[in-house]
């Protein structure tokens, strides 16, 4: 699997030939938009920030898009979504967070969650997860204490932190207690995984 960020929550995930977009920013967002093609988009709140879908549309072909809660399949990926709240920008959302399970990995993509308490059908799937996106900043999102918390709580083996803020993000390291060197894109095997728990990958800030 590799995983690439495209800034915000903009992440690819790449397993064999199928890619997976999560969060992709649009046009209409005030950041740099992220367009690269994709199999299955997810999108955890419905803001220019990370609803841009139509961006991993390549040519004829269409990306299948998820942007809500339910049970869903599209090529042989699972994915479970449950609702929560986001006061990202300052305005109440639904935010979905989604549970995927692909190449014998659990990953946990929290979106753009701004509290502790998690919806009990996600309490029961979201155990041995195995990476974690949680989000980190001050824009209604969960700030760098609770980010730290909810990682411990579902004891991830990787935590992969979502920053809007660079001096939330230091915050976060040091509750989490890390001191971590930024890469560039992260590729990680099941195998990889032995051994593993709580451990932070930050990804360079894009240019």
């Amino acid at each position: 699997m590799i995983v690439t960020h495209y800034g915000l929550q903009s992440f690819k995930v790449q397993f064999g030939d199928t890619i997976l977009a999560f969060d992709p920013i649009s046009k209409e967002s005030k950041e740099k938009e992220s367009r690269f093609s994709a199999d299955i988009t997810l999108v955890s709140v419905k803001h220019p920030d990370f609803n841009g879908a139509s961006q991993n549309n390549h040519g004829d072909k269409k990306s299948f898009v998820v942007s809500g809660p339910g049970e869903y399949e599209a090529k042989e990926v699972f994915i479970k979504g449950f609702a929560s709240t986001s006061h990202y920008g300052g305005d109440e959302h639904i935010n979905t967070i989604y549970s995927i399970e692909l190449e014998g990995m659990k990953i946990c993509f929290l979106g753009a969650i701004d509290t502790l308490d998690l919806p009990n059908k996600a309490k029961e799937t979201l155990d041995e997860v195995d990476i974690l996106f949680v989000p980190v900043g001050s824009k209604g999102v969960l700030s760098a204490s609770d980010a730290a918390k909810i990682a411990a709580r579902l004891e991830a083996r990787v935590v992969i932190p979502m920053s809007h803020s660079t001096d939330v993000l230091k915050k976060f390291l040091d509750e989490i207690g890390q001191d971590v060197k930024p890469v560039e894109k992260l590729t990680i095997k099941k195998k990889d995984l032995a051994g593993k728990q709580g451990e932070v990958i930050v990804f360079k800030a894009q240019k």
